[in-house]
């Protein structure tokens, strides 16, 4: 969902911890999705954050987390007119056992780029000057 972020971890060859910044612009969305085996902890840094959590949204303020368990559905959106930055630790970072085959379904039950209801009528990723696309289906 073009959401700038930054992975931490990657070059540390952590097998168990994922730790990434995530710069969430003003009315913008991750994908909506969940993890097999992964726990994550979502700590705001800047700004204000909303996450839904399953049918249900959270509103963090800075210096606040929250926990998500694995098979939770998650996404984290901005419907403020101000960036939101996020700091998200989870584990185990990897998830696909070696050897097996990436199942996208498993991670995405529903369609990933559906927003919130607080972004409705909104179209994300926006396109590339920064403003919403004329064209609905992208």
């Amino acid at each position: 969902m073009e959401i700038p972020n930054a992975d931490f971890l990657e070059r540390t060859g952590s097998k168990m911890l994922g730790a990434r910044l995530w710069r969430l612009p003003p009315k913008s969305a991750n994908t909506l999705h969940r993890h097999i085996t992964s726990e994550e902890f979502f700590f705001l840094l800047e700004g204000v954050g909303r996450i839904r959590v399953d049918k249900k949204t959270y509103t963090i303020k800075k210096y606040e987390g929250i926990h998500v368990w694995p098979h939770q559905m998650r996404q984290v959106f901005n419907d403020t007119d101000k960036e939101a930055l996020w700091l998200i630790m989870g584990a185990p970072d990897n998830e696909i056992p070696k050897g097996d085959k990436l199942d996208l379904t498993k991670f995405y039950p529903s369609d990933p780029k559906q927003l919130p209801k607080e972004l409705e009528g909104l179209e994300w990723p926006r396109n590339r000057n920064g403003e919403q696309s004329s064209d609905v289906n992208g």
